[in-house]
């Protein structure tokens, strides 16, 4: 009796951890519901390469996998899941992203909660580590007007994910993603440490270059209006101020009142905005229709996306130099792009 009683007990502690397992994460979700808990990945152990073989890296969005690449370059052989232009708060994966991701030694994301609605599911049966770029940028709260939609309000608690919009934070991109290269394919480990050093000097000189910019706007008009909360590092960084956003929330999935939009109608008027800001990404017609009402310049900038081939806008400092020389102009300040990172 006393051996069925234990063979008893056994079986009942293999359901509860079967359970737990079935419920919870997998070991790559749990790094991305980790994202959020500063600089500290899951140690990373070294892949082996057959001869000839590249480590094979997967990035979410076009911005990072361009940062990956800027390290990486010839190294490895990299994949990006979001199409150009894609919007990543409204992204769903095809067959042949699932397919690129179970072939991946490496996953690199934002972090910060961005793909928190389709990452998890995406690598739950991958053994390929998850890699959150952002991981250790001091991350904003969404603030008043900038609340987040109820159905990510548990997952996201309140944080902003839009990183990588000031070169300071892609830095940070920098870092993270040379130390799980040289981790993964330490054979390589200083290709991957010279890139960095020369990227990392680059992003620096740009965001000199922004913030020299900015200080041609008079102080008066450095208020701004967005399509969606998506300018906040950069408007903190560079001391800009965001007086609201035509989607009050960190998605554009979201959909403002008819009262909300009325409330930034009139505080626009109040405070004497000068321009509405719009992703490229996204449906304009809700920023057109706050622009006209108030006689505001409605202004397109690139937001979770680079261009695409042929725009000139395919990198991340073009990126930042394009958004840049639109948002000093709409604001009344005078860029100067001559002897430039951005020439």
């Amino acid at each position: 009796m006393f051996r069925g009683q234990v063979l008893g007990l056994v079986s009942w502690l293999i359901i509860i951890v079967w359970g737990i397992s079935a419920c919870g994460p997998s070991r790559a979700t749990s790094v991305e519901d980790r994202g959020n808990e500063g600089n500290e990945h899951e140690e990373l152990r070294t892949v082996s390469l057959g001869s000839g073989e590249k480590l094979k890296a997967v990035a979410t969005t076009n911005i990072v996998a361009h940062v990956v690449s800027e390290i990486g370059g010839d190294a490895i052989e990299l994949t990006e899941l979001l199409p150009n232009g894609a919007d990543p708060h409204t992204y769903i994966a095809t067959p042949q992203d699932v397919a690129g991701v179970a072939d991946a030694h490496v996953i690199f994301a934002n972090g910060a909660g961005l793909e928190t609605d389709f990452l998890p599911e995406l690598v739950q049966d991958s053994d390929a580590p998850v890699i959150h770029v952002s991981d250790g940028i001091e991350f904003r709260d969404l603030g008043e007007g900038e609340a987040v939609s109820p159905d990510h309000e548990a997952e996201h608690e309140g944080i902003d994910s839009h990183t990588w919009t000031t070169p300071a934070n892609v830095v940070m991109f920098v870092h993270n993603i040379e130390r799980a290269l040289s981790a993964l394919d330490p054979a390589n480990a200083e290709s991957y440490g010279a890139n960095a050093t020369a990227y990392e000097a680059e992003l620096e000189a740009l965001d000199e270059w922004v913030n020299a910019q900015i200080e041609t706007i008079p102080a008066e008009n450095r208020k701004f209006v967005a399509d969606h909360s998506v300018f906040g590092y950069y408007a903190d960084r560079y001391g800009l101020e965001q007086i609201g956003a035509v989607v009050s929330a960190f998605s554009t999935a979201a959909e403002p009142s008819a009262q909300e939009l009325a409330a930034l109608e009139d505080a626009i008027r109040e405070t004497g905005v000068k321009a509405v800001f719009v992703g490229t990404t996204v449906n304009p017609s809700l920023a057109k229709q706050v622009a006209e009402d108030t006689g505001t310049r409605l202004v397109p900038l690139y937001t979770g996306s680079l261009g695409p081939k042929g725009s000139g806008v395919e990198t991340y400092t073009a990126y930042t130099c394009s958004n840049t020389v639109a948002i000093v102009d709409a604001l009344g300040g005078k860029a100067v792009v001559e002897g430039s990172p951005c020439e």
